[in-house]
């Protein structure tokens, strides 16, 4: 029996919030069960200087936890002076992730960077960050069409993400902290709408696991991937 009683395959719910934010031109606050992110999307009319007159633009995400998003008070990296390893490589994720189906040429010469700002973590922040930052994405493409800034569809596909483990030798979908804190494997798929695979992280926390239970784990996250997509189009329409 898993720790939230739920079913191997049953996400937590999911709530996708758009316009949460006034100034922003696209924003969602996402919920993962007890895990809340907040995203923005924010336009910008310049590029990094190495892409410049190259005739395509640029999708760049920046994350982050709050202080008291955890049980205990985290130290602000701004007050270390240095982000941590873990950040710079969820950033990175989520800005691959969203680069994977944005049409880079139809976008122009613009940059578009999204920030994704954990404001309760209970596990999975990564996967409910790339979720969420596809609605607030959509609207900022949205809020460009709206103004003839772009004629052409930027966006070619969804992209979500979502969790899998091995937990107490039972595949499951979604794992909250409870669980992922005492996995014996756990991994991140990130997918496009189309079921393609973008990234796949995976990791044995005690024994390693087979092909057969890798394959399960994919399984799992197909479904999931899938429903969240079901929920970004229900947000979006």
């Amino acid at each position: 029996m898993r720790p939230s009683r739920r079913a191997p395959d049953e996400l937590r719910p999911v709530t996708l919030e758009r316009g949460v934010v006034k100034y922003a031109e696209g924003s969602c606050l996402v919920k993962f069960g007890d895990t809340h992110v907040l995203v923005t999307a924010t336009l910008e009319e310049r590029l990094p200087p190495w892409l410049k007159g190259q005739g395509r633009g640029w999708v760049t995400a920046e994350y982050g936890m709050l202080p008291r998003a955890t049980s205990e008070r985290t130290r602000r990296e701004a007050a270390a002076g240095k982000q941590s390893g873990r950040t710079v490589e969820i950033q990175r994720l989520i800005g691959r992730s969203l680069r994977t189906i944005v049409d880079l040429e139809a976008l122009g010469e613009r940059q578009i960077t999204v920030d994704c700002d954990v404001l309760q973590a209970d596990g999975g922040t990564r996967t409910a960050s790339i979720t969420g930052a596809w609605v607030a994405l959509a609207d900022c493409i949205a809020w460009m069409k709206a103004r003839n800034m772009i004629k052409t569809n930027v966006m070619r596909d969804n992209v979500a993400a979502i969790s899998c483990g091995i937990y107490n030798g039972t595949p499951v979908l979604d794992l909250d902290y409870a669980e992922d804190s005492e996995a014996e494997t756990d991994a991140n798929f990130v997918m496009t709408g189309d079921g393609r695979i973008v990234e796949v992280q995976g990791t044995a926390e005690r024994e390693p696991f087979t092909q057969d239970e890798f394959l399960a784990l994919m399984a799992l996250a197909r479904k999931g991937v899938s429903r969240l997509v079901d929920l970004q189009k229900l947000a979006v329409a």
